[in-house]
C-alpha cells in the first residue's frame, strides 16, 4: 500500500471500522441463530444426553486443535482473506447441509458435521479478527471500539437464541440454514468491497527462507514469544485460573436455579436474558468510560466484582435479587474482556499478534470445559450454592496478583 492510500485508510477508520464491524456482526447472527437451531433440532429429534455430548464436542475439539494454525496463518498471510475464506467456509457447510435437507437427507450426522466445520472456521477466524482490529483502529481508541464489539455480541447472544426459537416455530430446518448463508454473503460482500485494511508492519524482510518455514517452528517462535513476554504468559496464566474457577458461575446457574427457585422454563430464560442484557450494558460502558488509565486497574475491578457476586449467587434468598446479581455479573464481564484484549493489541508486536491470540483462545476454549469436569460430578454432591461461595472467594483473591504484580501494573499504563 503507497503513502497515500494508507494516509487514506487512517484518516477513514472510523467508516473503515464500522463497516467491518457491521459486516462481522451479519456473519455472526446468522452462525448464531443457526447453531441454536442445529442444537435444539438435535435435543427434540434424538432426546439423548449422549448426542447432545457428542455436538458439545464436535463444536469444540476441532476450534481447539485448529487455533494455533489459525494464530500462525493470521500472522502469515492478509487477515482479510483469511476471515473471509473462514466466514465463506462455514456458509458454504450451511448451504450443503440444507440442500441435503431438502433432498430428504435428514441425519444428525450430517449436522455434527456441519457444526465441526463451523468450529474449525471460528477457530481459524478468531485470532484473524483479533490480530486484524489494531490495523484498522488507532490505539488510543482500541478499548472503545473493544468495547463497542463486546456489547454487539452480547446483543447478538441476547437475541439469537429467542429468534432461533421463534423462526422454528414457522420456518423449516434448511430455511434457517439458508439464513446464515445470506448473512455470511452479505458481510463477506462489505468486508471484500467496502472495507480498506492497511497492509500489516512487516517484522523483518519477507524473504523466501522465512516463507518456508515450518508450521511448527512458527508456532514454537510464538510460544517464545510469550514466555519472553512476562506480562503476556502472567495475564494468560491468570485468564485461565479465572476461567476455571468462573465455570460453576457460567454453567452450573441453571440446574441452581432450577434446585432453589423452580424448573420453569421462563426462570432459565429469564437468568439468560437478564446476564446478556447486563453484558450488552457492560459493552456500552466501557466503550464510553473506556475505563482506568491503567487497563489492569479496570480488570481487577472487574474481577472483584464477578467474585463477590458469584459468592452472592450462593447466598441469595430471592429469585429477583438473584437476577440483580446476574445483571450486575453481565456487566462486569466486559471490563475484563475489553482491556484484555487492548493490553495484547497494543503491546504485542504485530508479527506474533495471531499466534498470540489463539494462545488465548485455545486457553479460553479449554478452561470452562475443564472446570466442569472438576465442578460438575462435584455439584452432585455438594451443594451449588456452596460451590459458588468457594469459587467466588477465589476469584475475589484474584485481585490480589493483579494488583501486587509490578510488571502486570506497567503493562497496563497507557501509552
Amino acid at each position: 500500500m503507497n503513502p497515500d492510500s494508507r494516509k487514506n485508510s487512517q484518516n477513514n477508520w472510523q467508516k473503515n471500522t464500522a463497516l467491518f464491524l457491521i459486516g462481522q456482526a451479519l456473519s455472526m447472527f446468522g452462525t448464531m441463530v443457526t447453531q441454536y437451531a442445529i442444537m435444539w433440532h438435535i435435543t427434540l429429534k434424538t432426546q439423548s444426553g449422549a448426542m447432545m455430548t457428542l455436538f458439545t464436542l464436535f463444536g469444540f475439539l476441532p476450534m481447539f486443535f485448529i487455533s494455533p494454525f489459525g494464530g500462525v496463518w493470521a500472522d502469515r498471510f492478509n487477515r482479510k482473506y483469511i476471515i473471509n475464506i473462514a466466514d465463506g467456509s462455514i456458509a458454504l457447510a450451511s448451504l450443503i447441509v440444507a440442500l441435503l435437507i431438502m433432498s430428504g437427507i435428514d441425519s444428525v450426522g450430517i449436522l455434527l458435521a456441519c457444526a465441526a466445520v463451523r468450529s474449525f472456521g471460528q477457530g481459524v477466524q478468531m485470532p484473524a479478527v483479533g490480530a486484524l482490529i489494531p490495523q484498522i483502529v488507532p490505539r488510543e481508541h482500541l478499548t472503545r471500539i473493544n468495547g463497542i464489539q463486546s456489547s454487539v455480541q452480547s446483543f447478538i447472544n441476547l437475541a439469537a437464541p429467542m429468534l432461533s426459537g421463534a423462526m422454528m416455530s414457522w420456518l423449516s430446518l434448511e430455511k434457517l440454514f439458508f439464513l446464515d448463508v445470506i448473512t455470511a454473503a452479505v458481510g463477506i460482500g462489505i468486508v471484500v468491497f467496502l472495507v480498506q485494511i492497511p497492509r500489516a508492519e512487516e517484522p523483518a524482510p519477507a524473504t523466501g527462507e522465512r516463507k518456508n518455514i515450518a508450521y511448527w517452528q512458527d508456532l514454537r517462535e510464538g510460544i517464545r514469544y510469550i514466555k519472553t513476554q512476562g506480562y503476556v504468559l502472567r495475564m494468560i496464566a491468570l485468564t485461565a485460573v479465572f476461567l476455571f474457577f468462573a465455570a460453576p458461575a457460567a454453567l452450573l446457574t441453571p440446574l441452581q436455579v432450577a434446585r432453589n427457585f423452580g424448573s420453569e422454563v421462563w426462570r432459565l430464560s429469564a437468568m439468560e436474558i437478564t446476564f446478556s442484557a447486563g453484558m450488552m450494558l457492560g459493552g456500552i460502558l466501557i466503550g464510553i468510560w473506556g475505563g482506568f488509565k491503567n487497563r489492569v486497574h479496570t480488570m481487577t475491578l472487574s474481577c472483584g466484582l464477578f467474585g463477590l457476586l458469584t459468592i452472592g449467587l450462593g447466598n441469595a434468598p430471592y429469585f429477583w435479587l438473584y437476577l440483580a446479581i446476574m445483571a450486575v455479573m453481565g456487566l462486569a464481564m466486559p471490563l475484563w474482556n475489553a482491556p484484555f484484549m487492548v493490553l495484547l493489541q497494543t503491546t504485542v508486536e504485530a508479527a506474533f499478534m495471531g499466534r498470540v491470540l489463539s494462545v488465548f483462545s485455545m486457553v479460553s476454549s479449554t478452561m470452562m470445559p475443564l472446570g466442569m469436569l472438576v465442578f460438575g460430578p462435584i455439584a452432585d454432591k455438594v451443594s451449588i450454592n456452596l460451590l459458588l461461595i468457594g469459587t467466588g472467594i477465589v476469584l475475589t483473591l484474584l485481585v490480589i496478583p493483579l494488583i501486587g504484580d509490578k510488571t502486570l501494573r506497567a503493562a497496563g499504563r497507557p501509552d
